[in-house]
Formats: structure tokens, C-alpha cells, sequence
């Protein structure tokens, strides 16, 4: 008897406990099932992550080879380069680029200019012996016009056709001597032009080979500034390092920033650009201090979107300043980016998952007093939508769709007008966006300087 009495206890406390368990269980899912219109603070954010860049950098180039028609504008090769964040002073080494594709051309006009200075010598040395032999044919030619005259003077005694000869004979040696003379003097001025002319040529493949020499030696890249060496990336995003190549049109290997003003570049998507707009407060958090909190302001907007690799959006480059100075910030750090688009500090709203829209676009949701209740909607968030008429603050709403929603009484209808008007004047302003952009961006096409726009602007305003 006490043994049935005693299992027949077991099984009601068990049954009790089961029941127990089962109405809370009920009543969690219920709760999940169902969310509670709220009232207060709502804020319409847009995250993107990004990394940090410096406002103001030095750039650490190689040797500008673009302008020097003896060099082919081809990629500089880099064989050696210091690590990344290296503290550098001033003229320390930082990278070595590959020259032996360049030395060729210095040695054919180191070789150009060796044949020109030894033409000059040769030059020099054969006007010596040419104007030395001229000089002893005019002294030759005075002791001849010597005798000459020695002769007439003594034929005075002779007939006068003795005399006669006597004074051609001197005559002939005079101007002989005259012509001599001439001739000593136009070839002097001729060598003397043909020594300028070789000197020129030799001071000029001198300028050269020196010029060379100069670009040869920039290939072992120094340190313009004191501060931390980073990497430059290319037009790919891909970092510069050792084995790489340098865009001989941009030759900078790798920059000093000015750690004490930082950016974080983030990337917009086309579809939220317009919502930002420059001053805005952005909230940012850096991956590498979990527990550092940061603000910013827009900074800047690109006004022409670009499309990046591995994505078929087009985006548009934002740069937010960091209003808060810390020594351990580094460029390249990834940053989260949170941008305050706009708060309200009294609003109503739900879930956006509890709003529902039929054929008609019309929105409503199911609330749980069986009501399919139309809503006026204002804007939204990533999570919840603002509700402007149709709901009061706690009432409970459905998250999804509620078995047999045709049920459900309909409610709200005097609010689709309201509804209709707002969908027009929202189609009205984006008419008018759209006018504005496409006008923008005639006018950058337009412009009479060239400019192609890319330079930042405030395309958030659009």
C-alpha cells in the first residue's frame, strides 16, 4: 500500500514539474514571437570598416627618370627595403632599386664622353704644332724679306735692271711675309672655333654623364624627413615591398606620416552615400584596442564613386578625421566607422521584421489583440523602423506573419491617404536628387579648367 501511495506521488510531482516547464516554455516563445512598441531615443546609423591614413605625409620617392630621354620609362625594380614602422632620421637608408638595366646607358656615355675629351686633346695638341710651324714660316719669311731689302739697298751701285730685280724680289718677299701673317691668324681663329666647338661638346656629355651619375645614385633611396617608414600601395591596393616595382610616373617607394593627424578612410556604398554629408560625428573603434573608443567628423566626400576589385557596387571614398590623439595609432590599422546620420529623441517604433506590405505597398503589422493595423512609416535603421501614426507605445506586435492572418480585423484605413501623399512627395525628392546629381556631374564634365571632379567635395549633399 505505502509503495503505490509513493509512486503515485512520483507521477503527480513530475506531472506538475512537466506542466510547469511547459507553460514557460510557452510563454518564452510567445515572447519571441512577439515585440513591444517602443518610445524614446532612435538613432539612424551606417557602419563601414576602414583604415587609418595620415592627414599629412612625406613621400619618400626614387629617382625621377620620366623626364631623362636616355632612360626608357620602364618599372624600377626594388631589391632591398627596410621593414615597415622603422624609425628613420634623416639621410638614413631606406631602399635600394635595381639600376643594372641602367648602367649600359651610363657606360656608352661615359665611353661618348672619353672619345670627345680625348678628341679635344688631340686637337689641342695638333693646333700647337700647326701654329708653331706657321710662326717659324713668318720668322723664315722676315729674314728672306731681310735679305731682300739688304739686297736693294746695296744695288743702288748696280745697273738699273739689277736695281729693278732687286726691288720685285722685295716686294715679293713683303708680301709673302703679309700673307703668311693672314694666313697665321685665320688659322688661329679657326682652331680656337674648333677648340670652343670641342669643349662645348665635351662640357655638355660631361653635364651628362654627371646627370646619370646623379640618377644612378638616387637608386639607393635615403630618408627625406625623421619619422616612420610605411609602405606606399599601388593602384591595386597591393603594398610596395621588396621585389616589387615602382611606377616610374609616380616613384614613391614608401612615406613618413605625420602621426599627430589621423584619417580613416572608409568606402560608402552609391545607395547610403547621399545620407552623409561633411561635420557629421562618427563613432570609431580600432580592431587592434578592443576596449578604445574614438570620435570623428566626416572630413571629406569623393564625388565620384569608383568601383573597387572583387565587387560589382560602385562606392565612394570618405575620409573621417579622428578628433582624438593617440601615440598608438598607426596608419593601416582597420577601423570599424559608425556615422551618425540623424537621432530623434521621441519617436515611436518596431521591429522592421513586424512590418508587413501588400500588393498595394501599404505597410502594417499584426499586433496581439488580432488587429492587422495599418502604420504611417517614417525612417528607418538596420534594426528598426519609426512608426509616425497607427501605433501607441506598448502595444505588442507580431515579428512575423501569425498563423491564419486573415483573422486578423483590419484597421487604420483613413491613414492611406496620408500614406499615398507620402510616397509622392518622396518620389518628388528623388526626382529632384536625381536632377541635381546628373547636373553635378555635367558640370564636372564641363568644366572649363579640364578637371575631371575627383578631388573631395560634399557629394552627400546631393
Amino acid at each position: 500500500m505505502k509503495k503505490t501511495i509513493i509512486i503515485t506521488s512520483i507521477i503527480v510531482v513530475t506531472s506538475l514539474i512537466a506542466l510547469v516547464v511547459f507553460v514557460r516554455l510557452t510563454d518564452k516563445t510567445e515572447e519571441m514571437d512577439f515585440a513591444e512598441v517602443k518610445n524614446g531615443y532612435f538613432e539612424i546609423s551606417i557602419e563601414a570598416t576602414g583604415e587609418l591614413v595620415a592627414e599629412n605625409s612625406v613621400d619618400i620617392k626614387g629617382p625621377n627618370i620620366v623626364g631623362n630621354r636616355r632612360f626608357r620609362a620602364t618599372p624600377l625594380k626594388i631589391t632591398d627595403l627596410i621593414p615597415e614602422g622603422t624609425e628613420v632620421k634623416k639621410g638614413d637608408f631606406i631602399a635600394i632599386l635595381d639600376k643594372s638595366s641602367f648602367i649600359n646607358s651610363l657606360r656608352d656615355e661615359q665611353e661618348e664622353l672619353d672619345t670627345h675629351t680625348t678628341e679635344l686633346e688631340m686637337k689641342i695638341l695638333d693646333t700647337a704644332v700647326v701654329l708653331s710651324d706657321l710662326r717659324d714660316e713668318i720668322r723664315n719669311q722676315h729674314f728672306t724679306a731681310d735679305e731682300a731689302r739688304i739686297t736693294v739697298a746695296q744695288s743702288k751701285f748696280e745697273p738699273p735692271a739689277t736695281q729693278r730685280q732687286a726691288e720685285i724680289a722685295l716686294d715679293k718677299s713683303q708680301r709673302m711675309l703679309e700673307q703668311k701673317q693672314r694666313l697665321y691668324a685665320l688659322k688661329k681663329s679657326q682652331l680656337r672655333a674648333e677648340i670652343a666647338n670641342l669643349k662645348l661638346t665635351v662640357s655638355t656629355q660631361r653635364r651628362v654623364v654627371d646627370d646619370l651619375d646623379a640618377i644612378l645614385a638616387a637608386f639607393t633611396i635615403t630618408a627625406p624627413a625623421d619619422g616612420m617608414v610605411i609602405y606606399k600601395k599601388d593602384r591595386l591596393g597591393q603594398k610596395i615591398i621588396t621585389g616589387a616595382n615602382v611606377n616610374p610616373w609616380d616613384p614613391v617607394v614608401a612615406t613618413l606620416p605625420d602621426l599627430s593627424s589621423m584619417l580613416s578612410k572608409v568606402f560608402i556604398s552609391e545607395i547610403d552615400i547621399n545620407k552623409v554629408q561633411e561635420d557629421m560625428h562618427v563613432e570609431i573603434t580600432i580592431d587592434a584596442f578592443q576596449n578604445k573608443y574614438f570620435t570623428g567628423k566626416i572630413h571629406s566626400i569623393a564625388n565620384i564613386g569608383e568601383q573597387l576589385a572583387n565587387s560589382d557596387s560602385k562606392v565612394f571614398e570618405v575620409l573621417v578625421k579622428v578628433e582624438d590623439f593617440d601615440p598608438a595609432l598607426r596608419p593601416s590599422m582597420t577601423t570599424s566607422n559608425r556615422v551618425i546620420v540623424k537621432t530623434f529623441d521621441d519617436v515611436t517604433f518596431v521591429p522592421t521584421e513586424s512590418v508587413h506590405a501588400g500588393i498595394d505597398s501599404v505597410p502594417y503589422v499584426y499586433t496581439k489583440g488580432n488587429t492587422k493595423q495599418i502604420v504611417v512609416l517614417g525612417e528607418s535603421n538596420d534594426k528598426n523602423v519609426i512608426v509616425e501614426q497607427g501605433l501607441e507605445p506598448g502595444t505588442p506586435v507580431w515579428l512575423s506573419i501569425p498563423e491564419n492572418p486573415e483573422k486578423f480585423t483590419l484597421a487604420g484605413t483613413e491613414l492611406i491617404p496620408l500614406i499615398r501623399e507620402k510616397e509622392r512627395e518622396i518620389a518628388r525628392l528623388e526626382r529632384e536628387r536625381i536632377s541635381m546629381y546628373n547636373n553635378d556631374e555635367l558640370s564636372i564634365v564641363t568644366d572649363d579648367d579640364g578637371s575631371s571632379g575627383s578631388s573631395s567635395g560634399s557629394a552627400g549633399s546631393n
